[in-house]
């Protein structure tokens, strides 16, 4: 049998911020079919890039069964269709030099990494883009990066 670790960052600035990351967790869990291997603390941020509430981040790592279900655009779908589910409807949304435009939101969860697998596609870029640069996405993941991970991606870990 074959596994895969994938590392996620989570996020939440509206309405039960507490609440909303732990179901995501529960659909996550359900989706992938086990519960997480290891979570981070919440940490509360400011927004980065934008105005709104303040945010509560974690970071979380899943030890999947390797399979089609969960090739990494699978994963992607999974993770998309659970902020979708729970409300989350913005659209991506880019100003006119194609940065990102960012808003609150009631949930967000992004894949930081994907076993050792580097991916830069359309859909997809992993390791994700900027998380050196994120505090909130850096200080949870420091909790829960297993020495794999920082042998893999040096660049993130070492410094």
């Amino acid at each position: 049998m074959s596994f895969v670790n994938i590392y996620f960052s989570l996020g939440s600035n509206l309405g039960d911020r507490e609440a909303n990351i732990l179901e995501a967790l529960r659909r996550m869990d359900e989706a992938f079919g086990c519960h997480y291997s290891a979570l981070s603390r919440l940490i509360e941020t400011k927004p980065m890039g934008f105005s709104g509430g303040k945010f509560l981040n974690a970071a979380v790592l899943y030890r999947v069964y390797f399979s089609p279900d969960f090739a990494p655009l699978e994963v992607l779908r999974t993770v998309k269709s659970i902020e979708r589910e729970m409300g989350r409807t913005d659209p991506p949304e880019y100003d006119g030099e194609g940065n990102r435009i960012y808003h609150s939101r009631i949930i967000d969860i992004d894949i930081l990494f994907y076993g050792t697998e580097r991916i830069d596609i359309p859909e997809l870029t992993i390791p994700h883009k900027g998380i050196a640069d994120r505090p909130f996405v850096m200080i949870p993941l420091l909790e829960i990066a297993k020495p794999s991970l920082k042998r893999a991606f040096p660049e993130y870990f070492d410094g």
